[in-house]
């Protein structure tokens, strides 16, 4: 398991919420948009499912498809969804963002959390491309990424080593000038963000996002023999790092 990708790592340890902002922003991005039963929406790189079905919990009459590329996600997530008693409103699809299958101006709102950090340039922008693509006109892409909160590029080229390495999986974040033009780059018109803290593992994040007894659990489970070398370098490189990375979560809109 100590081999396995931070974020699946984290949700052995019974995370749910795999987000830098957690619930923060998530919240955020979902205010930026008002459901109805009539609105098409897309979930890239939905994990578990936990955004996704706390959306249909709250809109009881929206519908919602939801993709990934790990099938053990996906997997866990129908089981979620079944549990929820949503299943008959979700449809959950294996792809990638960098090869989706839909048709253009299909969409209303694409969701995609904590998946364009993972990717390098040249993915990020075909990911990108594909969501602008398929949005309609008058469409919102609601994104949610790791911030680097340095323009110095000896720091920046630290921190991104330090997270790939902990993470397993190479990262490659960017500041709020960076995030925000590559949208604008990609034809979206406008972008509106929020930033903060990241909050993955700081006690207050996981207390808000998992509360009190998620939190315990998840860290009672990370400090078990078995993953407490792990869980304490991924704790610790947060901590190295927490003035110089954050998170941002970005509304994109279509014109």
């Amino acid at each position: 398991m100590n081999k396995l990708a931070g974020h699946t790592f984290l949700a052995k340890l019974g995370k749910k919420r795999l987000r830098p902002g957690g619930i923060k922003a998530t919240r955020f991005l979902l205010d930026q948009v008002e459901l109805t039963s009539t609105t098409k929406i897309l979930e890239v790189g939905c994990n578990m499912g936990t955004s996704a079905i706390e959306l249909l919990k709250k809109y009881k009459d929206i519908k919602i498809i939801a993709c990934d590329i790990d099938e053990d996600a996906l997997n866990i997530a129908r089981s979620n969804a079944f549990k929820a008693g949503v299943s008959n409103r979700i449809s959950f699809i294996h792809s990638d963002a960098t090869d989706l299958i839909f048709e253009a101006n299909t969409f209303d709102v694409i969701i995609n959390e904590a998946m364009l950090t993972m990717l390098n340039s040249t993915k990020k922008d075909l990911a990108i491309k594909n969501y602008f693509k398929i949005l309609k006109p008058g469409g919102v892409l609601l994104t949610h990424d790791v911030l680097l909160k340095t323009d110095d590029e000896r720091i920046k080229k630290e921190v991104i080593a330090d997270l790939s390495r902990e993470i397993m999986v190479h990262v490659s974040p960017l500041t709020l000038i960076g995030w925000q033009a590559l949208f604008i780059e990609h034809g979206f018109s406008d972008v509106k963000s929020k930033i903060g803290h990241m909050s993955l593992l700081s006690p207050i994040g996981l207390v808000r996002d998992e509360g009190f007894l998620g939190a315990f659990k998840i860290i009672r489970n990370g400090l078990s023999k078995q993953h407490k070398d792990r869980f304490k370098r991924l704790f610790n490189v947060f901590r190295k790092h927490k003035k110089q990375i954050g998170y941002i979560a970005n509304a994109s809109f279509k014109i």
